[in-house]
């Protein structure tokens, strides 16, 4: 008996597994025998039980799931250390230029906008592959691209990941207008939140960089929420590149924030302006590289 019960279990585990005794739970639930009871929502599994799972007592519960499951599979995958980029869902990649070239239906300045976007695209696909395969073989950890997991920047970055060969990550989350994943994203490191501070700090929990290209509001509230977990030492100092000084530079005035009192001077060199996906890259590894 103790040799069939030695082969059945793993070592340590003594009580069945809770895949075994859901398994026997539902064939119960087929039993003909106190069928009411059997049929009752509080008899079944509290995991198992959607209502109850879903109700707004178990948000803690719920929080700490969409941190653990994320951090169960990037454990088993051993992915250690990643690249965090950020930027706007509506730039446009290669085809869709094109589409738009062909379209005629956008005025001479509006074309030059999505020309210099279409730029940002193609420097962060770049930058992308540069990183997933110079972390390879250069005197660095290696890295793997995590974005948001949507269209625009997001599918650059984990297109350009996938260029060469390489594993990347996407979080995306559920909004009221569906989010789908972009096709690029490593399917078994594809994830999806509920919880936009949990997506946050999966962000961060294994970054050793993070790079900011043109976006909006969410990659303002991304960019600000960084700096300022860097600002209050609540993270360790990392490269924080921003991509684009020209977009950047008419888009936020430091210098009033300083003039003002609300930033200190320093506070300006805790991210670096690049314009290059190489400039980029050389930024990452020379902080890496002992």
């Amino acid at each position: 008996m103790s040799k069939k019960f030695s082969k059945r279990r793993r070592p340590g585990h003594l009580f069945p597994t809770a895949a075994e005794d859901l398994k026997n739970a539902q064939i119960n639930s087929r039993a003909d025998f106190s069928k009411k009871q059997l049929e009752s929502s509080a008899y079944r599994l509290a995991f198992a039980d959607q209502e109850f799972m879903l109700a707004d007592e178990q948000r803690g519960m719920r929080l700490m799931m969409e941190l653990n499951k994320p951090e169960y599979i990037l454990r088993k995958k051993n992915i250690e250390h990643t690249v965090v980029m950020f930027g706007s869902a509506r730039t446009p990649s290669p085809e869709v230029m094109v589409q738009a070239e062909d379209s005629g239906t956008f005025t001479p300045a509006e074309m030059a906008i999505k020309r210099q976007q279409a730029f940002y695209y193609d420097q962060a696909r770049k930058l992308a592959a540069l990183i997933t395969e110079r972390s390879q073989c250069e005197e660095c950890p290696q890295l793997h691209v995590i974005t948001g997991g949507g269209p625009g920047i997001m599918e650059a970055a984990n297109r350009g990941a996938c260029d060469v060969g390489g594993d990347s990550i996407g979080l995306n989350i559920v909004l009221p207008h569906e989010q789908y994943p972009n096709p690029w994203i490593t399917p078994d490191l594809c994830f999806q939140f509920h919880y936009f501070a949990m997506r946050k700090m999966h962000f961060l929990l294994r970054a050793r960089a993070l790079v900011v290209f043109p976006g909006g509001f969410g990659t303002l509230d991304e960019m600000f929420e960084a700096l300022t977990l860097v600002q209050t030492k609540k993270i360790e100092p990392m490269p924080i590149l921003v991509f684009g000084k020209e977009f950047w530079q008419k888009l936020l005035d430091l210098d009033f924030l300083v003039e003002q009192g609300m930033i200190s001077a320093d506070d300006k060199q805790l991210f670096h302006y690049v314009d290059s996906a190489d400039e980029a890259w050389v930024v990452i590894r020379d902080s890496l590289v002992d």
